[in-house]
């Protein structure tokens, strides 16, 4: 007669099998940004000449948005071409090998190819032959998002060095005739490599999305229509302005504010501030909200840049180390916040 299997006497079900100990990834550690690069495209376009081909003016750009001119890239300069020589850049900072880099994750909304994803192809460009690599969409939040992730594989030991690279070519998404739209975007990329430190060198993220403003920020129409009837528009990238603002104004200086307490730092401890560069008029608006001290530096890389998505925030960061404004090793608040609506923010030590 065969063995009759134990049975628990409180819910008559047979036990689970208890299993084997899994071993542990390597051993957990502190995590810092080791490393910072950037690439910004060639050409450089100011309101003047893009108001020959809207019905605007600089004065009325200006006012509205804070930008004077920003970046196009050319055709060369690819999503792939400007990422691996911002990644480029951003490993020979920090004095790390490519082919030591254990995980590359690319932060865009403008690679246009559904699949493959471009993040193994910039790994494989850069030497990263050993590093799982894929991409990331969550917006202007997407940068915030990818540092997260990094700090997160630091701490949990299953890589060694991270690279998170923000790219865009926005200007492959708008109709340049749009004038509600077309002065906005900039194009470029901007990369950090995140690694092992002693002590903790990213601060625990604060970050959402709020399904319900999706559709404030979005395309004018989706590829699969487009393919089902290709005689009309292209889908374009299109939003409804005054709710992104509202929304942005009001609602992320809280997050901010939950993202210093979270890291253990006051708004007078910072040496930085460096919010996503989507407009001037929210970032003044933010700042007032934090009641942030006169004497911390604010990134305003907005206004030579335009906005540059989920680019925003490395390419700022690059701006104030270059210009002195923000020191290596200084302390510094990051925020993104964009399509989804998703927002991400963390305290920071500045490589």
């Amino acid at each position: 007669m065969p063995a009759q299997t134990p049975v628990t006497e409180q819910s008559g079900r047979t036990p689970a099998p208890t299993g084997r100990e899994l071993a542990a990834p390597g051993q957990a550690s502190h995590a810092r940004l080791l490393g910072l690069g950037v690439y910004r495209p060639r050409r450089v376009l100011t309101n003047q000449e893009l108001c020959t081909w809207i019905d605007s003016t600089d004065e009325w750009i200006r006012t509205r948005s804070g930008i004077t001119e920003r970046r196009w890239a050319e055709p060369d300069e690819t999503l792939a071409a400007m990422s691996v020589q911002a990644a480029a850049a951003a490993l020979a900072d920090a004095g790390i090998a490519a082919a030591d880099v254990g995980c590359v994750i690319l932060a865009t909304v403008s690679h246009l190819e559904q699949t493959p994803a471009l993040a193994p192809q910039i790994a494989h460009q850069l030497g990263a032959v050993n590093a799982a690599a894929f991409d990331l969409s969550a917006g202007c939040a997407g940068f915030c998002h990818g540092v997260a992730l990094g700090r997160d594989m630091i701490h949990g030991g299953t890589a060694r060095y991270v690279l998170v690279i923000g790219a865009e070519r926005l200007t492959d998404l708008i109709d340049k005739n749009d004038r509600a739209t077309a002065f906005i975007p900039g194009d470029g990329a901007g990369a950090v490599v995140i690694g092992p430190a002693e002590r903790p060198g990213i601060g625990p993220v604060v970050w959402g999305a709020d399904g319900s403003l999706s559709g404030v920020i979005s395309q004018t129409r989706d590829w699969k229509s487009f393919a089902d009837d290709p005689s009309g528009p292209r889908p374009f990238w299109q939003m409804s302005g005054q709710q992104v603002f509202r929304w942005a104004s009001y609602e992320m200086a809280p997050v901010a504010q939950r993202a210093l307490q979270a890291a253990g730092i006051t708004v007078d401890e910072l040496d930085a501030f460096i919010p996503h560069q989507a407009n001037m008029r929210i970032i003044d608006t933010m700042i007032r909200a934090l009641k942030l001290p006169a004497d911390v530096p604010v990134a305003r890389d907005i206004a030579e840049a335009g906005n540059t998505s989920a680019a925003s925030i490395p390419l700022a960061m690059e701006r104030m180390r270059r210009d002195g404004q923000a020191p290596r090793g200084g302390t510094a608040l990051l925020i993104g916040f964009g399509a989804g609506l998703s927002y991400a923010a963390q305290v920071v030590t500045l490589p």
